[in-house]
């Protein structure tokens, strides 16, 4: 089934849908009633109980493949189930495989390969600092989403995204390089951190309508209401916010799975009272 990411955000977008979950499921932090025999059933049940409970309240989910990659054989297996799962049980949640890859024409070229004909990720965050030309190979996958990374929310982010070239900081640079010269095939997004609202006020203002991914609401206390006012698009869309461990290990009691539903519907009531 062909799947195009823009066409599934916007249809969630449509019934005001902006709530992303990060599926980064730390291994040791899973509760252990849903724990199984071996690594990759315990990850794939997991991850299964928080779709099963969250399903429809989301825009999109957003696996971050290094707390997957960090069980080898067993743990990449987990991702690809946990991928194919959504799309079997919720196929109109795009699934946002968070690898922020950067690397050479050739590599990249693998990497999208990975992502997209191997896990079947609907869209993959990449990091600029090699230039736009490197990341033709994810561009090309016209029906996918590639977000840039533009201002991250960890707390070090400006010692090197607020760095000046002439009078412009540079995540101002990366948003303008998005949206005006990569943007040919119209599906590159931008990702900043709801930790830094003056900087997200900034970036909407440079990319137009383009679809921002948001980081940094729950566990690392980024401002809600900020994040809706600076970053909805002209139409009142354009936002996809995640939140991961806030949500997702919200308990470890055998209740964990109606705690999560409880949280999603929090926060997703929290956004709707923002718009």
């Amino acid at each position: 089934m062909s799947r195009n990411f823009r066409e599934l955000l916007e249809a969630q977008w449509e019934q005001s849908k902006f709530l992303c979950i990060g599926l980064d499921s730390d291994f040791d932090k899973i509760p252990e009633s849903i724990r199984q025999n071996g690594t990759r059933e315990t990850i794939v049940a997991f991850n299964r109980t928080i779709i099963d409970a969250t399903h429809d309240l989301v825009c999109a989910y957003k696996p971050n493949p290094a707390f997957y990659e960090a069980h080898g054989d067993e743990g990449w297996n987990a991702l690809r189930e946990t991928i194919q799962y959504i799309q079997d049980s919720a196929p109109e949640v795009a699934i946002i495989l968070d690898a922020k890859r950067a690397d050479i024409g050739n590599t990249n070229e693998a990497y999208a390969q990975s992502a997209f004909d191997h896990l079947h990720a609907d869209a993959i965050t990449v990091n600029p600092y090699l230039g736009g030309e490197p990341l033709a190979a994810f561009f090309d996958r016209k029906d996918k989403g590639i977000i840039v990374l533009c201002h991250t929310s960890n707390p070090g982010a400006d010692e090197i995204q607020a760095l000046k070239i002439g009078d412009q900081p540079l995540y101002k640079i990366v948003a303008r390089l998005a949206s005006e010269k990569w943007n040919g095939n119209g599906n590159c997004c931008a990702m900043v951190g709801a930790t830094y609202p003056e900087e997200l006020r900034e970036v909407r203002a440079i990319v137009g309508d383009m679809p921002i991914l948001i980081a940094g609401i729950g566990a690392q206390d980024g401002n809600l209401e900020k994040t809706i006012t600076f970053g909805l698009d002209s139409r009142k869309r354009g936002l996809i916010v995640n939140a991961s461990r806030s949500i997702i290990f919200a308990s470890a009691g055998e209740d964990f799975a109606q705690v999560v539903r409880a949280k999603a519907q929090e926060l997703s009531a929290a956004i709707q009272k923002a718009l």
